[in-house]
């Protein structure tokens, strides 16, 4: 009976342990980066910045790159790093380009 118990119990707590380990943008909010920061990034990289806003502890631009497609692109918040690039079409339909690490 206790094999079981305990078999439950890993089974209940693993996935809020893996969910956890999947949070690439926990960092305390002493080390972000100001929003001046993310901005002057985009600009860089040509794009047009409609808002600029957290979510899941990472930075996300709203906007349109270079090319005038939109785009949804998620920024670590210390390292500017940025994580991943979500192209979205007129219909507001998204298509992931995947993680861009070194772009």
């Amino acid at each position: 009976m206790r094999l079981v118990l305990t078999i439950l119990a890993f089974v209940a707590v693993f996935p809020v342990g893996s969910a956890l380990a999947d949070d690439e943008c926990f960092v305390p909010m002493a080390d972000w980066k100001p929003r001046e920061a993310v901005a002057a990034l985009a600009a860089q990289k040509g794009w047009t910045v409609r808002r600029i806003k957290i979510d899941d502890g990472c930075y996300e631009i709203d906007g349109t790159d270079a090319q005038g497609q939109r785009i949804e692109a998620t920024v670590h918040p210390a390292t500017l790093e940025i994580l991943e690039i979500e192209q979205r079409d007129d219909d507001d339909h998204r298509r992931r380009e995947g993680k861009n690490r070194h772009d």
